[in-house]
């Protein structure tokens, strides 16, 4: 082996990029503001069903909540990495033939080029799919764990040792189930 080290061409960077486990600035940002709300909506069940009083307990709804945003925007994240390559094995032979239909009209175009943007379309259509499962999947279970943690197995704790374990508890399970077993 020489001593030079090979670049990545701009194309190859580009098809790393999409399979690392890093997320645009979009999803990130989709991500986190779906967390974040999905983290806020408990402050509501405690608040009115729980009966903890909204400003007394503020410093904990915030810490709590932003605590839980943290965990479960990385368990969108974890997700979404597990997801991303089984949709985009599973969709291949639909959007091969969708794009092949769309580009058998441009006679220029070569098949390297073809090829390119059958496996850009491939991997932007795996990402959305993968984004929106990601999102749904982790806040059923969190918003279940939540459920099923306050009002059954902490509903003889104070409502403030409720809120903050229950939240603590569900948002900390997702984020390590998500670092598991992939999804089937």
């Amino acid at each position: 082996m020489s001593g030079k080290s090979k670049a990545f061409t701009k194309e190859e960077e580009l098809l790393l990029q999409d399979f690392s486990r890093n997320v645009s600035t979009k999803s990130s940002a989709l991500f986190y503001g779906n967390a974040f709300i999905v983290s806020a909506i408990p402050i509501w069940l405690f608040w009115r069903i729980h009966l903890i009083d909204l400003y007394s307990s503020l410093i904990s709804f915030v810490l709590v909540t932003i605590a839980s945003t943290y965990l479960v925007a990385l368990a969108y994240k974890n997700t979404k990495f597990v997801l991303k390559h089984k949709i985009a094995v599973k969709r291949e032979d639909a959007v091969t033939r969708e794009m092949n239909r769309k580009l058998a009209e441009d006679k220029k175009m070569s098949k390297k080029e073809k090829d390119e943007r059958i496996l850009w379309k491939k991997n932007e259509v795996a990402d959305y799919e993968a984004t929106t499962f990601s999102i749904f999947y982790n806040n059923a279970i969190f918003l279940a764990l939540v459920i099923l943690l306050s009002f059954y197995i902490l509903r003889t704790f104070s409502p403030a040792a409720n809120y903050t374990i229950s939240i603590g508890t569900a948002s900390g399970l997702l984020a390590l189930l998500s670092t598991g077993t992939p999804l089937s």
